[in-house]
Order: C-alpha cells, then sequence, then structure tokens
C-alpha cells in the first residue's frame, strides 16, 4: 500500500526546498495559510529562519512553488494535448492524465479549496484559472454540439468532484479513483460519439 507514494516522499525529503513545500502546505492546510509564519515552518523543519530565507522570502513565494511544481503536469498535459489529433484515445488520455496529476497534487487541492479567499488574493488562482482553460480547450472540440461540450468539461470537474466529495464515501482511495475515472472517461466517450454521429 502506498509504495510509489513512500518513495516520492523518500526523494523528496533530501532536498530541502521540497521539504520546506510539505512542511508548509501541511501547516497551511492544518491551520489555515494566515496563521502561519515563517518562524514556525523553519521550526517543524528544525532549522533557523535564515536557512529558510535563504530558498524562500515570504510565505506566498512558498504557496506559489508549491502550486508551480505540482500543477507543472497540467501545462506538461497542455502542451501534450495541443499536438495531439482531436481524437477519441486523445480525450480518454487526457483524462487518465489528468485523473493522475490530480492524484499527485491532492493536498495542494484541498488547501486551495479550503481557503479561497488567500487563493484568489494570490496569484495562484489566476494562474489555475488559466491551466483550466487550457484544459479545456484541448478536451473540447469547439464545433461539437453544446451538449457535447458540457460533457467533456464536466469530465474535468468530475475529477475535482472525486478529489473533494468523495472523502466522506467509505471505500479504498484508489478504487474510488478508479470509479471517477471510468465516469469521466465514459462522458468523453459519449460526447465523442454525438460528434461522430453529427
Amino acid at each position: 500500500m502506498g509504495g510509489t507514494m513512500d518513495v516520492t516522499k523518500q526523494q523528496r525529503r533530501g532536498n530541502t526546498r521540497q521539504r520546506i513545500q510539505d512542511v508548509a502546505l501541511d501547516l497551511f492546510a492544518e491551520q489555515g495559510y494566515e496563521k502561519t509564519s515563517l518562524r514556525e515552518i523553519a521550526e517543524h523543519l528544525d532549522v533557523t529562519k535564515a536557512a529558510l530565507y535563504y530558498h524562500f522570502k515570504t510565505k506566498e513565494e512558498i504557496l506559489v512553488s508549491i502550486f508551480d511544481d505540482l500543477t507543472q503536469p497540467i501545462l506538461d498535459l497542455i502542451e501534450w494535448g495541443r499536438q495531439q489529433p482531436h481524437t477519441l484515445e486523445t480525450k480518454q488520455e487526457i483524462v487518465r492524465r489528468y485523473s493522475a496529476t490530480l492524484a499527485g497534487a491532492t493536498p495542494l487541492f484541498r488547501f486551495m479549496q479550503e481557503n479561497q479567499a488567500t487563493v484568489r488574493e494570490l496569484r495562484v488562482g489566476e494562474t489555475f484559472k488559466e491551466r483550466m482553460q487550457g484544459l479545456r480547450e484541448i478536451i473540447v472540440d469547439p464545433e461539437a454540439d453544446l451538449t457535447d461540450q458540457v460533457r467533456c468539461v464536466s469530465a474535468i470537474f468530475t475529477l475535482h468532484a472525486g478529489m473533494f466529495f468523495l472523502q466522506d464515501i467509505a471505500g479504498d482511495p484508489e478504487a474510488k479513483r478508479k470509479a471517477v475515472l471510468e465516469v469521466a472517461t465514459d462522458l468523453v466517450t459519449q460526447a465523442h460519439r454525438g460528434g461522430a454521429e453529427g
């Protein structure tokens, strides 16, 4: 269970910058962004404030760097998607890859969900909107009819919903992720069939 996660955690542990990000995100999520100070982050890491300062000058810098690192796969996916034909296989692959990306960035997205005011004030909110826009462009056929466009956008929202709203439903996280992925894949498949018949 969680074998791969442990390996990445180990790798990340050796890297001070990433350790700072991990601890900061835990604290932000636990007690809120506003209430967390740089000093506290340093204390939790057992480093001096100067050592922390060497990597990041402000809390915002830490949050933005976490955001940039964890959402880089979304940018890579958008880049990849732009070069692919608008086939069903492409859309299914986009859904698959996006599901995996979300799984890797769950703590960040939970934080964003729970601290929307903070996220709006920082440029993170704007950047996230741009990424969602890019994702929409690669998964929606502009010439598809409205219902099928909605289906494609809903596939993305289904993946988000799976992350936020299924937390309280009993069941193995991996089983839940697969179920959500299946529903999202069904949506793009249905939308594509609609397009093919048109």
